[in-house]
C-alpha cells in the first residue's frame, strides 16, 4: 500500500482532518498523521481517534534516536493546512518542530511533497512569505497557493469550509498514485 503522510499545522481547517483522512484512505492512501504541536493540542481530545482511523500513533513530537520508526516509509508528504509560522519555518530550514524536520529532510530524500498554505491575506503582505513560498518551490516542493489553489482571506474572515481539501488531495494522486 503506498504510503501518505498527512502534516497539519493549528490552523481552523485542522478539525476537518478526519474526514480528509477517510477521503484518503477512500483513495487508497495508507495514511500516517503528524501535527504541529499546537494542531497536536487543539485536537486532543480526537487524537485517540485519529490513531485508530490511521492506525499509527499520531505524531507530533520528534522521537528519542533509540526509539523504533513505527511509520512505514512515505511515499509523499501533503502539508495542509501550513500557517504563516511553517511556511516560514520549513522555507528557512528551522526544524525545531517534527513535521518541519520531516518534509525539510523530504527535500533531500526527493520525497515528492505537496505543501497548501492556510495563511491570511495580512500575512501574505510580509515578504517573507513569499520568498518561502518561492524557496519550497525551488527546492521541488508542490504548494498550492494562489490562483486555483489556496487564496487568502481577510484577517478574522475564517472561511474552514472554503479550504480546497479536495485540489490537496488530487495534487498528491497526481503525483504518486495510490496503490493497494
Amino acid at each position: 500500500m503506498t504510503t501518505l503522510y498527512l502534516f497539519a499545522s493549528a490552523a481552523p481547517p485542522v478539525f476537518d482532518v478526519a474526514e480528509i483522512i477517510m477521503d484518503a484512505q477512500a483513495r487508497g492512501w495508507h495514511v500516517c498523521l503528524g501535527l504541529t504541536p499546537t494542531a497536536a493540542l487543539w485536537l486532543g481530545e480526537e487524537l485517540p481517534e485519529l490513531e485508530r482511523l490511521t492506525g499509527h500513533p499520531v505524531h507530533s513530537e520528534y522521537k528519542a534516536p533509540r526509539e523504533p520508526d513505527v511509520w512505514p516509509p512515505a511515499d509523499v508528504i501533503l502539508f495542509a493546512p501550513a500557517t504563516f509560522n511553517t511556511v516560514n519555518a520549513w522555507g528557512l530550514g528551522l526544524t525545531d518542530r517534527f513535521v518541519v524536520g520531516v518534509v525539510a529532510e523530504a527535500i533531500g530524500k526527493q520525497i515528492p511533497t505537496v505543501a497548501m498554505p492556510c495563511v491570511n491575506a495580512a500575512y501574505v503582505q510580509h515578504p517573507a512569505f513569499d520568498r518561502s513560498v518561492e524557496t519550497l518551490r525551488g527546492a521541488g516542493v508542490t504548494v498550492l497557493y494562489g490562483e486555483g489553489a489556496f487564496v487568502p482571506n481577510q484577517p478574522g474572515e475564517g472561511r474552514p469550509e472554503g479550504f480546497p481539501w479536495h485540489l490537496a488531495l488530487d495534487a498528491v494522486g497526481a503525483i504518486v498514485s495510490p496503490s493497494p
